[in-house]
């Protein structure tokens, strides 16, 4: 029988982005990218609700809208709709660059929630604006400049999942020997399973060492189910629900801001993925794919929750399960939704202990690197006049500067504070200036720029790309 159902003129290869797999398969493919990311999903709601002194009751609402928000930008980015959407295995989630100047806007007077709200409106309208100008910079883009970024995409996220393996950064029993063997024992599951798993469990690798880890918590009464039986079965997830959004000047700045560095961001990782996925990925598939981040993030205004971005620790599972198919990334949409429709469910996810998760990160995170890695091995570095090298080098150093110094920036202003404490933010800086003050930008065609040619799709597992195929 066959393993999958193309649409067609879609390839017949499950690898492929657009091989439509079976049911159950779909399920299990989605419900592991909803995992890996739905630790990040409900962080920023809770943090800028417990700044904002929101009562428990508010704050599980801003995190079943951001669950229902995340499902319909990642169907919107996945699947597409007319202009908007890149259409690959793209996972839409609200980004951590906002956080910082969320919580700024939370203190200043008069801003509140609607406030916020009214910013990321504004937020999602520039970046609507904005996307027609991206062809005059995808020049600055070439393979060293994308596979500088993704490595450090890479070693910024491992930091996170050091911090989930520990027990939570700022735990007053981070790192006690129960957690790190809790971590390591996931770590380990994935590992053997990937190796060892025959076809569809290699695939599934993660979900399965995630569930082990989740039912040893369970066996040694680790997980914490209060306040499960205070959460509704069904909630419905209205538009505006705290109220009108409030517009001021400072707030949209920021946020304009705020989106310019999430287009940063995600042109990187869409032409990463063009390379892992070995779909080539141009001008006007990036501008698709941000049109979708600035939609998403305007829908997000409009149903309670913040600025989104197309999430790069789900790229780390694509690359680790050789899973390529968009539509697999459109059942995790679909399984968003219904978790912002079902609190109860949603609770029980979220009560996955981290350290469960960062075993399975340590791995993902990796593969983001190792990706970066493999896009750079292909940089003709003996070319006459070549400093490619040199590029890479003095961007991965300015990058590593917030993560082993980050009091380093300390005299610089605040308003720039958000800037130079991301590292995958300041790379992507540094790496796009040196590249041109250094590289041969201006005459390299698109096919370069896009990173066309660059090695051939990831097949991290072999055995079980081969077993799948059977």
């Amino acid at each position: 029988m066959p393993t999958t159902q193309t649409p067609r003129g879609a390839s017949a290869s499950p690898d492929s982005v657009d091989s439509v797999l079976p049911a159950t398969r779909l399920l299990a493919l989605g419900l592991q990218h909803v995992l890996v990311m739905y630790a990040h999903a409900i962080a920023v709601p809770l943090i800028i609700g417990a700044a904002l002194k929101l009562p428990k009751d508010q704050i599980a609402l801003l995190i079943n809208a951001d669950l229902f928000a995340c499902g319909i930008a990642t169907l919107i980015q996945t699947v597409g709709i007319g202009p908007f959407g890149i259409r690959l295995p793209v996972i839409m989630g609200v980004t951590a660059v906002a956080i910082q100047p969320m919580l700024a806007m939370a203190a200043m007077p008069g801003v509140g929630l609607t406030g916020i709200y009214g910013a990321v409106i504004v937020g999602g309208v520039y970046g609507l604006l904005v996307v027609p100008l991206v062809g005059r910079v995808m020049r600055f883009f070439p393979p060293v400049v994308t596979g500088t970024i993704l490595t450090m995409i890479g070693i910024a996220l491992t930091r996170v999942a050091v911090g989930w393996a520990g027990g939570g950064a700022g735990s007053p029993e981070f790192g006690a020997p129960g957690t790190v063997a809790l971590a390591a024992a996931v770590l380990a599951a994935i590992l053997l399973l990937a190796r060892f798993g025959p076809g569809f469990v290699a695939r599934i690798a993660v979900l399965l060492g995630i569930g082990l880890g989740y039912g040893l918590t369970l066996a040694l009464g680790w997980t914490d189910f209060s306040g499960l039986g205070d959460e509704p079965w069904l909630r419905i997830v209205p538009p505006l629900q705290f109220g009108l959004p409030t517009f001021h000047l400072v707030p949209c700045l920021i946020m304009c801001l705020v989106m310019t560095i999430v287009f940063i961001e995600a042109t990187g990782m869409f032409l990463a993925l063009g390379v892992m996925t070995g779909r080539r990925v141009g001008t006007e598939d990036i501008r698709r794919g941000l049109r979708a981040d600035a939609l998403g993030t305007l829908i997000g205004g409009v149903f309670n929750t913040f600025p989104y971005l197309s999430y790069s620790q789900n790229v780390g599972l694509v690359g680790l399960t050789g899973v390529h198919s968009r539509w697999v990334c459109a059942a995790a949409g679909g399984i968003m939704l219904l978790l912002g429709l079902l609190p109860k469910i949603a609770y029980v996810a979220a009560s996955i202990p981290q350290p469960v998760l960062g075993g399975a990160a340590l791995v993902m995170f990796g593969m983001v690197a190792a990706t970066g890695i493999r896009i750079l091995a292909q940089v003709d570095y003996a070319r006459p006049g070549s400093r490619d090298a040199l590029v890479i080098a003095v961007s991965l150093g300015i990058g590593l500067i917030p993560i082993v110094q980050p009091t380093f920036f300390r005299a610089v202003p605040d308003a720039l504070q958000p800037i130079v404490k991301d590292p995958i933010l300041i790379t992507a800086i540094a790496a796009i200036i040196l590249n041109a003050l250094l590289g041969e930008t201006a005459d390299q065609p698109e096919s370069a720029r896009s990173g066309k040619g660059i090695g051939s799709p990831d097949p991290v597992i072999a055995s079980s790309s081969s077993a799948s195929r059977s």
